[in-house]
């Protein structure tokens, strides 16, 4: 079937973006569903750095490739061997596909399957196969999503069924924010009521990793970033204090105000810097969560000893440690209780061909989750 899709050619444009336009409208051939595989409507699918870096080269990835991974959509049709679907049923994708069998599978985190690690790092579906081309030539996969489209196929593997009543723009931030930001709380650093948490870097994930902070009970939930406007609306959300990054004296007052540093600093602004800075606000004895992702050749300086004679934890946390089939519905169930009211997150809504203006949006830090909507 022929379908409209964002791609992109090559990596590395000069911004803004709506004057180089990286990502193209194009007119792209969609194979049927294979077996295993799944053809969705896409409704809604949201813009995320992650996408963002792969645009800038950050994270490279094979060209040519139809971008987009963070989106909600509605089944069309099922290939051979999909018995636990129907057609017209609700579906977020999840942008790492799990096998089921390999190691990281067996023990419980999916998040690490290898063998869709392997698929996303070649721009295949996780049946190794490429359903999407122009002209004679294949596509690649983004993320074995692809979901600034109309229409795609995935993995069986890739999607998680949820209630028809949650509206998609809303249903597609559990995709990747979610599962992420909230993830790298409840699941990553497993959090406790009563323990102290900072946020570093107030976008799409880490404003959903303050409302998981909170969900928890925290007592002390302080979120830092280099935009009054973003501490502004994470004071909305219930952060219990607010720091400028750009303060000169920002890790000491983050230091103050929880007695000598938080029991979790988590770092999502995908910046060195901002890392030591998290891990410099940590206490002893406390943990460093990162999820954020830099450029490939970014390191941190760390002092070893301070790891060691002050038994300090340094984790990386990738999709929220999550276990998609798990965590999603619990997620949302967490939203429609109100407790965990990441609405809040969404921006406002954009037509596919205003894609390139958005990530412009997005790079300068005018939105958190700005949605497409088909």
């Amino acid at each position: 079937m022929k379908i409209k899709a964002a791609l992109l050619r090559e990596m590395g444009a000069a911004q803004p973006y709506a004057q180089s336009k990286p990502l193209e409208i194009a007119e792209l051939n969609l194979d049927e569903p294979g077996r295993d595989e799944v053809l969705v409507r896409i409704r809604a699918a949201g813009l995320c750095h992650s996408d963002l870096s792969v645009i800038n080269g950050n994270r490279p990835r094979p060209m040519p490739m139809a971008i987009g991974h963070e989106a909600a959509g509605e089944v069309v049709a099922l290939g051979e061997g999909v018995d636990d679907l129907e057609i017209g049923d609700h579906v977020v994708l999840a942008f790492v596909p799990s096998c089921g069998h390999c190691l990281p599978c067996s023990e419980g985190r999916p998040a690490l399957c290898e063998p869709g690690a392997a698929a996303n790092g070649k721009g295949t579906l996780l049946s190794g196969e490429v359903r999407l081309h122009e002209h004679d030539h294949s596509v690649h996969h983004h993320l074995g999503c692809s979901a600034f489209a109309d229409h795609a196929v995935v993995s069986r593997r890739s999607l998680v069924k949820i209630a028809r009543e949650l509206p998609f723009n809303e249903a597609a931030l559990f995709g990747c924010a979610v599962l992420t930001g909230v993830g790298a709380v409840v699941n990553t650093a497993r959090v406790q009521a009563g323990q102290t948490v900072i946020i570093i870097g107030l976008g799409g994930v880490g404003l959903a990793a303050l409302l998981g902070a909170i969900s928890t009970g925290a007592s002390q939930v302080i979120a830092v970033d280099l935009s009054e406007e973003k501490l502004e609306i994470a004071r909305g959300l219930g952060a219990t204090a607010t720091v400028n990054a750009g303060d000169a004296d920002a890790v000491e007052t983050v230091r103050t105000l929880t007695g000598g540093g938080a029991d979790f600093a988590f770092e999502f602004a995908g910046s060195a810097k901002a890392l030591e800075s998290a891990y410099k606000m940590t206490r002893r004895g406390g943990t460093t969560v990162t999820a954020g992702l830099p450029a490939p050749t970014a390191a941190l300086p760390v002092n070893i000893v301070s790891l060691v004679a002050e038994e300090r934890t340094l984790k990386g946390s990738y999709i929220g440690t999550c276990v998609p089939v798990r965590d999603i519905p619990r997620y949302v169930a967490l939203f429609k209780a109100g407790r965990l009211p990441v609405d809040k997150l969404l921006s406002g809504t954009i037509r596919l061909e205003e894609i390139n203006e958005g990530f412009d949006r997005l790079h300068r830090g005018e939105v958190i989750r700005l949605v497409v909507e088909f």
